[in-house]
């Protein structure tokens, strides 16, 4: 499986254009994601209606309410003031290569300016957080403890002011190959893992976690629940047990200190997390991940600018 989804060709950037290269083929690919069985109208849910064009701009008005809703409304590209192209082309960039894409690249690929870049990744990054907040892990769970950032002066180690703590699990299958990952941030108390198991692993689970006693509330949640533990550096992230979730936390930090020369951790963490699993979750078919992410845009409510920048606490 490794192999499969390691040398799969992806979709190519001629590919990409062919689909998407066009402000009419973009529109066309999000009706199509939006209202799959046909125009539903979101004030009265009927499906009568009637198309127009006002001002260059495409409109659907439904026959019982008389509502006229454009594509965009009520979506994440609502009021956007750029075209649908470079929405899709951010997407393309977005998700497919391992390693995340910073906003000054987008920036430099998309010909826009910097704050337009970061708030367009932002959008669509808390779109991809938006399709990971109810995803349930089950079979068998590795889980673990990790801080990100650290990097200023101030207090080391557990409860340093400069690090966001979080809950790092991947799903296997029985016989241990990685299936899904979630990065949750949170602080290590026993009702905030506790809520979190709850939310998030499904009652026939095995989970396996360090000796972390917070950690022991797990077995409110699952079926049965191994402690092992592991000692600290070197010698835990090497365990056998702990394979996978200490290979994804390294792979994530990697390619956070590999793109970004900084990012505000404690604001913006929940995003970042969001995103390496968005794409590691669906990297079976690179081909369609992009569908999928138009289609997640298509049902997220707009969020403005100030919502965007809204700081997101975790303690």
């Amino acid at each position: 499986m490794k192999n499969r989804v390691q040398f799969q060709q992806g979709q190519s950037m001629a590919e990409f254009m062919e689909l998407y290269g066009t402000e009419a083929k973009c529109e066309t690919a999000l009706v199509e994601q939006r209202w799959p069985s046909g125009f539903v109208c979101p004030c009265c849910r009927d499906t009568r209606h009637s198309r127009f064009e006002r001002g260059g701009k495409r409109l659907w008005q439904c026959h019982r309410c008389r509502h006229q809703v454009s594509v965009t409304a009520g979506t994440i590209f609502e009021n956007t003031k750029l075209p649908l192209t470079k929405w899709f082309l951010s997407m393309f960039f977005m998700t497919q290569s391992k390693n995340n894409i910073s906003a000054l690249s987008l920036k430099r690929h998309l010909g826009v300016s910097y704050d337009t870049a970061w708030l367009l990744k932002h959008k669509l990054m808390a779109v991809m957080g938006d399709a990971e907040a109810g995803r349930a892990l089950d079979v068998r769970v590795e889980i673990d403890d990790a801080y990100l950032g650290g990097a200023r002066a101030g207090k080391v180690g557990r409860g340093s002011e400069n690090k966001v703590p979080f809950v790092a699990a991947v799903e296997t299958t029985a016989d241990g190959r990685p299936l899904f990952v979630r990065f949750d941030p949170m602080p290590f108390t026993h009702e905030r893992i506790d809520a979190w198991a709850s939310k998030t692993l499904a009652p026939t689970t095995h989970a396996l976690s360090d000796g972390l006693p917070s950690f022991s509330v797990l077995a409110n949640s699952v079926e049965t629940h191994e402690a092992i533990v592991v000692g600290s550096g070197k010698q835990a992230a090497q365990h056998p047990k702990f394979r996978w979730v200490n290979t994804l936390i390294s792979n994530f930090k990697t390619a956070l200190s590999g793109t970004y020369h900084a990012f505000r951790f404690a604001k913006y963490a929940k995003r970042y997390f969001a995103e390496y699993a968005y794409r590691f979750n669906r990297r079976f078919d690179l081909r369609t991940i992009v569908v999928s992410l138009i289609s997640d845009c298509a049902r997220m409510l707009p969020h403005n600018e100030s919502a965007i920048r809204l700081a997101e606490t975790h303690r």
